[in-house]
């Protein structure tokens, strides 16, 4: 069987539910709630739930955060592999408005001392089939020896360049044989590396050609651009179509009852990397409308590790 590796963070999440979301300098009430989070380890989660065997790499500190990751990957048969640093777990603080929309502030502890060494000997057993799958919440040098060692081992490598980081360079971008922005990050990779000035909102509203035409001056892979409630757009290198008809196309959004978008992203990351390594045999396009279902029921629950629902890949 085909497994799915997560490199990234780990976090305790506080999240505070609020009317609107904070301004400069107003004091707002809000309902309060603390759980797991970080890109990573959601995307791990949803990996897992979406049926497929899953490995979460990651670096913790020695606090209750820590023992939190390793009692939930145990309780989801996720395999861990952390290590401890000296530094306290990753913490996020979360707003969440009465929209269901989100503002976040990140604090990255431990997840900022994860090493390319460590990263090497966690990921020694990768083999063709697999898929890696990185984030930004963690050292880039890390990150880049994770898509380096999928590369290496015939794996399928996805990378989510989230948070958007203008120091990310173009060859961690051709590490990856999927991209998977959204707006807001694949903005700014046009105006970092392709010299295009978009601003994100407009994004969705671009013609499909345009859009094409700019994923294919941003990187040689497939580029996926998740869209909100747009649903998203695929982008393929004509000499690698992954068994699709056409080498660009939209996937309109799941209708969903949505009470928090948190987290809705990595929903999709880590469906789509499920799908990827249990039904190599599908189209890309079979994929993404998957990652897409799945990313919708995320959003009718509170919260993002403990919201990615039980929805295995068929």
């Amino acid at each position: 069987m085909s497994h799915v590796v997560v490199v990234g963070s780990f976090n305790v999440d506080h999240v505070w539910r609020v009317p609107a979301l904070p301004q400069a300098g107003a004091t707002l009430s809000g309902d309060y709630t603390t759980g797991p989070g970080g890109k990573g380890f959601n995307q791990a989660i949803a990996a897992r739930r979406g049926g497929a065997s899953t490995c979460f790499v990651c670096a913790l500190g020695d606090d209750l955060g820590a023992q939190l990751a390793r009692a939930l990957c145990t309780a989801d048969e996720i395999d861990l592999r952390d290590v401890v640093v000296a530094a306290p777990t990753g913490t996020a603080g979360i707003y969440v408005d009465a929209q269901g929309r989100n503002s976040i502030v990140i604090g990255a502890g431990a997840n900022a001392a994860l090493q390319p060494v460590f990263v090497d000997e966690a990921l020694a057993g990768l083999k063709p089939g697999d898929v890696v799958i990185a984030q930004l919440e963690s050292p880039l040098d890390a990150i880049a020896r994770a898509l380096d060692a999928g590369r290496a081992a015939g794996a399928t490598t996805l990378l989510n360049p989230a948070p958007a980081n203008v120091a990310i360079d173009h060859a961690m971008l051709e590490r990856a044989d999927i991209l998977v922005p959204n707006e807001t990050e694949f903005a700014a990779l046009l105006g970092r590396h392709v010299g295009a000035r978009i601003e994100a909102d407009t994004i969705s509203g671009i013609d499909q050609q345009r859009l094409h035409a700019l994923c294919r001056d941003l990187t040689r892979g497939t580029v996926v651009v998740t869209l909100g409630s747009s649903g998203c757009f695929v982008s393929h290198a004509e000499a690698n179509l992954r068994g699709d008809a056409s080498a660009c196309y939209r996937v309109p959004a799941e209708a969903a009852r949505v009470v928090d978008t948190t987290g809705a992203g990595d929903a999709f990351n880590g469906a789509l990397a499920a799908s990827l390594a249990l039904k190599p045999e599908r189209c890309f396009a079979e994929h993404v409308r998957f990652a897409g279902r799945y990313a919708s029921r995320s959003t009718e629950l509170y919260g993002a590790a403990l919201a990615m629902p039980r929805m295995a890949v068929e």
